[in-house]
C-alpha cells in the first residue's frame, strides 16, 4: 500500500516557476511568456487508467468534506491510492490570503474538477468513478482573469490572450463532460460481443 499526495501547483514551484506539463493552457510561467499553447497534462486520468489505482482529485478551498472522504477513501484502500490537490501558488500572481477563494473559483469555471475513482466500486458492480463537482457555472474567463498568470498576457498580447482563453473555456468544458460521460458508464453488464448467438 503506498499513498501518494500530489500538490498541484501547476508549474515548477521549488525552482522558480517554470512552465511544465502541469501548466495550464494560455498561462504564462518561465519559458512561456507568450502563454503555454498547449493543455495540460491529466495526471488523474492517466493513473485511473491503470485501474487498480485509488485516485481523487480535491480542492480544500472548494469542498473540504469532499477532501476528508478522499483521504479517508486512500488510506483504507489495499492498494496504490493518489490524491491530486489543487495548490495555489505565488506563481499564479495572486494575494495567497486569497487562497481558498481562488480553489472556488477553479472549481466553479471547471478549470479543476472534484472526484473520486475507487476500484473497489468496480468489483461491487458499479461505476468507480464519482464526481464531486458540478458543470461549471461561471466562465472560464473570470477564474483566469483573477490571476496575473494569466491576465499579463491579456494586458500585453490581448488577441493571443483571448484565443488561449476561448480554447480553454472549451477544453474546460469538453473535459468534465468526458468525466461526466465516463461517471455514467455502467459496469458489470455483459458484453454483447460475448453474449451467444442464439
Amino acid at each position: 500500500d503506498v499513498n501518494i499526495l500530489v500538490l498541484d501547483t501547476e508549474v515548477y514551484s521549488n525552482t522558480g516557476g517554470q512552465t511544465s506539463k502541469a501548466t495550464p493552457l494560455g498561462a504564462v510561467a518561465k519559458f512561456s511568456a507568450g502563454g503555454k499553447s498547449v493543455v495540460k497534462k491529466d495526471l488523474a486520468m492517466m493513473a485511473m487508467a491503470y485501474g487498480d489505482v485509488y485516485v481523487a482529485q480535491v480542492a480544500y478551498g472548494a469542498k473540504d468534506v469532499q477532501v476528508l472522504r478522499a483521504f479517508l477513501d486512500a488510506e483504507s484502500y489495499p492498494g496504490p491510492s493518489l490524491i491530486i490537490g489543487y495548490s495555489p501558488c505565488i506563481a499564479h500572481g495572486i494575494d495567497l490570503a486569497h487562497n481558498l477563494r481562488q480553489q472556488q473559483l477553479a472549481v466553479n469555471s471547471g478549470h479543476w474538477g472534484l472526484f473520486r475513482f475507487d476500484p473497489r466500486r468496480a468489483a461491487e458492480g458499479e461505476n468507480p468513478l464519482h464526481l464531486d463537482s458540478k458543470e461549471p457555472s461561471i466562465p472560464y474567463r473570470d477564474f483566469a482573469m483573477s490571476e496575473t498568470r494569466f491576465a499579463v498576457l491579456d494586458r500585453l498580447h490581448p488577441e493571443t490572450a483571448h484565443r488561449l482563453l476561448d480554447r480553454a473555456q472549451h477544453q474546460t468544458r469538453a473535459k468534465f463532460h468526458l468525466y461526466e460521460q465516463l461517471a455514467k458508464i455502467a459496469v458489470g453488464e455483459s458484453d454483447p460481443s460475448t453474449d451467444e448467438q442464439h
